[in-house]
């Protein structure tokens, strides 16, 4: 341990030093403290008489335990994916080529290559593979009024799918069922996965975690509303992915990802941390689906661990122990 005293333009000077071990500082206590000569090596060379340069005294000793993401997965805490659609009329007619929810001969188009590629990551850090999946902005059957929160599979006491097929499957049988309409409104849906993860702040471990990915062909129309949820939404264990899709002006979507400062809720009040990450399909298109998948999930990890050590959780099966 280096001893200096503090200069403010950097010209620290050296004090002293000493050497101790681990176990050694862990016998400090306020009653009887751990105390250690400071030696500045120059000073003793040059006099005889130099004893110390001070006495440096440890009154406390903690050993903090800092798990990283693979602890938290491998001691048992569950992430929660959830799949948000977009069907605004703005995607084109799905009959179309031009659509942007037109399935090609081999049956895929961007709204499935972004389910793929980020789901099949996702599935292995969820023990039952069983995820809810929703569209919003389409009229549905049987009134076709429209809704900012259905389920895929229209079923809303049940709207799990059994794994990424499952997912894929639902969206590829709700196609042909619903009207595009609009808005395009992002609260309903954030809102109805915050709540879920509400209801996990209850834990005393860090069990559950939830990831929204929501795949968009662009211009929101409730900004102010989706803010806010997100805002809310940073307290909670929940971290949301937005995919957009087509060549639309993404602005507002880099404006929630909030990596170019706190985004603020519509009354200004600050997210507590940065829980939106916004990618653009477009830059993906020619690179191998493991690089969406890489660039979509960069910042979960640390979005995982931040939210649990800030609230001191520790994993269900503690790794350190």
């Amino acid at each position: 341990v280096e001893c200096y005293d503090y200069d403010s333009d950097g010209s620290h000077d050296l004090i002293g030093s000493f050497q101790t071990t681990m176990s050694k500082l862990k016998e400090a206590s306020r009653s009887s403290p751990v105390e250690f000569e400071c030696i500045n090596e120059k000073k003793r060379q040059k006099k005889k008489t130099y004893k110390n340069s001070g006495i440096v005294s440890v009154k406390h000793c903690e050993i903090i335990v800092e798990c990283t993401f693979l602890d938290y997965i491998m001691g048992g805490c569950q992430l929660n994916f959830t799949v948000g659609i977009d069907f605004t009329g703005s995607n084109g007619d799905p009959r179309s080529p031009d659509s942007l929810h037109y399935l090609s001969p081999n049956g895929v188009n961007e709204y499935l290559t972004a389910i793929w590629s980020v789901g099949m990551v996702i599935q292995d850090y969820d023990t039952d593979k069983m995820f809810p999946a929703f569209g919003f902005g389409a009229q549905i059957p049987p009134s076709f009024q429209v809704s900012h929160e259905f389920p895929l599979n229209f079923n809303p006491s049940n709207p799990f799918c059994n794994g990424i097929q499952g997912i894929v499957d639902a969206y590829r049988a709700c196609l042909p069922q619903v009207k595009l309409y609009g808005p395009t409104n992002f609260s309903p849906i954030i809102n109805h996965v915050s709540r879920f993860a509400a209801a996990a702040t209850q834990q005393q471990t860090a069990s559950q975690y939830f990831i929204l990915l929501i795949i968009t062909d662009g211009v929101i129309t409730d900004l102010d509303q989706t803010r806010t949820a997100i805002v809310n939404a940073s307290k909670l264990p929940m971290s949301i992915i937005i995919v957009g899709v087509g060549g639309a002006d993404f602005d507002a979507m880099e404006f929630l990802d909030g990596d170019n400062g706190v985004l603020r809720s519509s009354s200004g009040e600050p997210a507590v941390r940065d829980i939106v990450q916004f990618v653009p399909f477009r830059k993906f298109q020619t690179s191998p689906k493991e690089a969406l998948a890489q660039c979509v999930l960069a910042e979960v990890p640390q979005q995982v661990v931040n939210y649990f050590s800030t609230y001191k959780l520790q994993p269900p099966k503690n790794p350190a122990a």
